[in-house]
């Protein structure tokens, strides 16, 4: 927007008509105090000025805009009656103008001024706007390195620890038998078992982001049953930690159309969070049911709960909650693997949690997806 200060009435009408004839947003004010006021509400592309007005001279005028924020990058042209003599031009450009016109103005002059003006404008704003954007590039390539960074130190961290302990258990071991002391191999084979079972899902857990990052995560899905799904892994997991009772709150007597070994990484990942972060409960609940074409399913526990900002960001790739990063491991990939899964799927997953009192973690699919939606997704990601 284009601002035309001058006292004169005769001059703002005939100059606010040429340049709106020519498609330029105008306003005007006919004294410097009104120029100011406006100013100061509103930002403006270019000022044209009049230098002899009573009260505020159009010099004065222009040194008071140049103290404001808001008009700093501002253009201002000077219009004057009196001969265009060097002392004034030198005033006009010392008090913030960039060019000077004498009346009567030559309206061709002063349109190809303007559109000069309006030119270097939008050019100095897409030039902004391109700083800008590098600047933020340059701020999130900066923290992409940092999380990698910190993701390569605590994979490593990760990894070495159930290497670090099968070695343990392997000296162990030997010992045991050279004493013939069956009972207490079995119990430490059974403890390399696990760390075993650790490392694997720590590799699993790292290929998947590989494949997610290549675009290469591969679904093979069909019909099965998934209360059955869900049955044999609450099995499985009590069976492993007998400390912990999982309560299946409702079942689902229904077939899906899915990717059955993914779906299950899903609830085993939130099943594992529950029982891990919830290490004073007594029991996690599962629950699942239909919603219409929909399967909904949830696993809750009576953990440490997060922060509603942790729960904006819990999905994302390497997040780890700084407050419990010390006190229980994991590389920060679970979830957000589990998010991939779940939107290939044309579902949602979210959490529901409440500090000091718990969390639910849920997810929702469709059952019989449309055929071509089965068909594009069927495609490598």
């Amino acid at each position: 927007m284009i601002l035309i200060v001058d006292d004169a009435p005769e001059n703002l009408i005939s100059l606010k008509k040429v340049l709106e004839k020519n498609d330029f947003e105008v306003d005007t004010a006919s004294s410097g105090e009104e120029a100011l006021k406006k100013i100061l509400k509103k930002s403006y592309v270019l000022i044209i000025l009049d230098v002899q007005m009573p009260g505020m001279d159009g010099f004065e005028v222009a040194e008071a805009i140049s103290g404001y924020s808001r008009a700093k990058e501002t253009a201002i042209i000077f219009l004057s009656a009196a001969s265009a003599n060097l002392n004034l031009i030198t005033k006009g450009y010392s008090s913030g103008g960039l060019d000077y016109i004498s009346k009567p103005v030559d309206i061709n002059i002063l349109l190809l001024k303007v559109k000069t003006f309006y030119r270097i404008y939008e050019q100095s704003r897409a030039l902004n706007q391109m700083q800008t954007a590098l600047r933020e590039e340059i701020e999130f390539r900066k923290e992409a390195e940092r999380k990698k960074d910190e993701f390569i130190s605590i994979a490593s961290h990760e990894l070495k620890t159930p290497m670090t302990s099968i070695k343990g258990y392997i000296q162990l071991l030997e010992r045991s038998l050279d004493k013939n002391d069956i009972e207490t191999v079995r119990t430490r084979l059974h403890k390399v078992q696990n760390q075993v079972e650790k490392l694997n899902l720590l590799i699993a857990d790292l290929l998947d982001i590989s494949k997610i990052e290549s675009g290469k995560l591969k679904f093979n899905r069909k019909y099965f049953e998934f209360e059955g799904l869900v049955s044999h892994i609450a099995e499985v997991m009590q069976q492993s930690n007998p400390e912990v009772k999982i309560i299946i709150k409702n079942k689902v007597a229904t077939q899906i159309y899915a990717d059955e070994m993914r779906i299950e990484q899903v609830i085993i990942n939130f099943m594992t969070n529950a029982i891990k972060y919830a290490p004073d409960s007594e029991e996690i609940h599962i629950s699942s049911e239909l919603k219409g074409n929909n399967l909904c399913f949830s696993v809750k526990d009576f953990g440490i709960g997060m922060s509603p900002e942790h729960q904006q960001k819990i999905f994302d790739k390497f997040y780890r909650i700084e407050e419990t990063s010390e006190r229980f491991q994991g590389l920060g990939i679970g979830l957000y693997i589990c998010q991939e899964i779940i939107e290939r799927h044309n579902g949602i997953i979210g959490v529901h949690s409440i500090p000091g009192e718990g969390s639910e973690f849920y997810f929702t699919i469709p059952l019989n997806p449309e055929k071509e939606e089965i068909k594009n997704e069927n495609n490598e990601f």
